[in-house]
């Protein structure tokens, strides 16, 4: 993946979070660069859980599994983030909402895409 893809991908991020934010009780995020932070520790948690556990306990892992280690992930992330608050019951939520936007645009498709660009 290239260096604008990247940095698209985790402002993207922020704005689904900022919007997330908006519409969730108990999860609330103060700033933009609040958010951009935010993406960035979820990735880095999401990571880290995928290195530790494998693929199917990631948080971008489907199924239950998934969904609920996509909520620890974003309840983790607010001891890193300044200005972000989530209770145990947002972030099931927001885990809920963001699984529902990644039915739209899903992971392993964003994956597929970036290797079929590099083999050609």
């Amino acid at each position: 993946m290239n260096v604008i893809g990247t940095i698209v991908r985790f402002v993207v991020s922020a704005l689904v979070l900022m919007f997330i934010g908006f519409l969730v009780p108990g999860f609330s995020i103060v700033n933009f660069w609040n958010a951009l932070l935010a993406a960035v520790v979820i990735a880095l948690l999401g990571w880290a859980i995928e290195a530790m556990f494998g693929r199917h306990i990631s948080p971008y892992g489907r199924g239950i599994v998934g969904f609920i280690s996509g909520a620890v992930v974003l309840y983790i992330a607010q001891l890193f983030v300044p200005g972000m608050r989530v209770t145990v019951l947002g972030a099931l939520l927001a885990s809920l909402i963001i699984g529902i936007i990644d039915l739209f645009v899903p992971t392993e498709m964003r994956r597929s895409q970036s290797r079929s660009r590099i083999n050609t």
